[in-house]
């Protein structure tokens, strides 16, 4: 497996459970990198003032963000730090949802969660109860100095977080012009709507992933193969990132964590919707 890009907990009212998060992906997309044709070298990204054309030295650059159309406001590092979320090593649960009501738009990146060495009963805790359930877990976690939005789910033998897009980063319907209305509207015939349904019909077929290609990777890596045997490949150095710092955390007696999270919740009241939950300890208020 992998290496864990992140070390934390996750918070299930007052219960904590230990994870590590691994990728659940892995990018095969084909890209190219730009090299200097007399030595191979990589060629790096230039700072090139976009209107003179000219070269700009690093200590002439700032950092602007665009609030509006052309319209640039200058931030400092230390502003840019001071809104960045605070990377609190958890998996904050906000709220318990059904999976059928978060659109496929919203999903981004999956990962694997396993847990720490001493978390097993809380982890098999939560994921049965989450698969008992038939619901997923909304939460916030901050990753890579990024907060996100998160989907915690039971999938299998393992616990699953799937990153989700923000609400303001899914665009509506109304972005999409030139939507027909419905099919009699748009001037398809009965005798047409029950063809194309027989065809799906035909067509359809239980999920395996593994019985589509990707041709064009396929066909560059067969090329890029050959050169690699005709003795035509060169080797360039890569430095591998340094491991993330391990975060320990001491288990606790569950029963007792249910109990007190159940009691917590039965004295505020109804559950906070989604997002609105209140700031948890540690944590800077949104």
């Amino acid at each position: 497996m992998s290496r864990a890009i992140w070390k934390g907990a996750i918070t299930f009212g007052l219960v904590y459970v230990p994870v590590e998060v691994f990728p659940a992906t892995q990018s095969e997309r084909t890209g190219f990198n730009l090299l200097d044709r007399r030595t191979l070298d990589p060629v790096g990204y230039q700072q090139i003032n976009k209107r003179t054309g000219k070269r700009i030295q690093h200590d002439d650059t700032v950092r602007g963000y665009e609030y509006e159309k052309g319209t640039y406001v200058v931030m400092s590092d230390e502003e840019i730090k001071a809104a960045s979320p605070e990377s609190t090593q958890t998996v904050d649960l906000l709220a318990f949802v059904e999976a059928a009501q978060v659109s496929f738009l919203y999903l981004d990146t999956p990962y694997w969660l396993a847990p720490d060495k001493r978390a097993a009963k809380p982890y098999a805790l939560l994921r049965d109860a989450l698969a008992a359930s038939g619901k997923i877990g909304i939460a916030t976690v901050v990753l890579h100095s990024r907060q996100h939005l998160a989907a915690l789910v039971a999938a299998g033998p393992a616990l699953a977080l799937q990153t989700l897009r923000w609400a303001t980063e899914v665009r509506e319907f109304d972005a999409v012009k030139r939507l027909p209305g419905s099919a009699k509207a748009a001037g398809v015939s009965t005798h047409e709507l029950q063809m194309a349904r027989k065809l799906i019909d035909e067509m359809s077929t239980d999920w395996d992933p593994e019985t589509y290609r990707d041709t064009y990777r396929d066909a560059i890596l067969e090329l890029a193969g050959r050169k690699s045997r005709e003795g035509k490949a060169h080797e360039l150095m890569h430095v591998e990132a340094p491991a993330l710092e391990r975060r320990s955390a001491e288990i606790v007696d569950l029963s007792g964590l249910l109990r007190r999270s159940l009691g917590k919740r039965g004295e505020s009241g109804a559950s906070a919707p989604p997002g609105k939950a209140a700031p948890k300890r540690g944590r800077r208020a949104a």
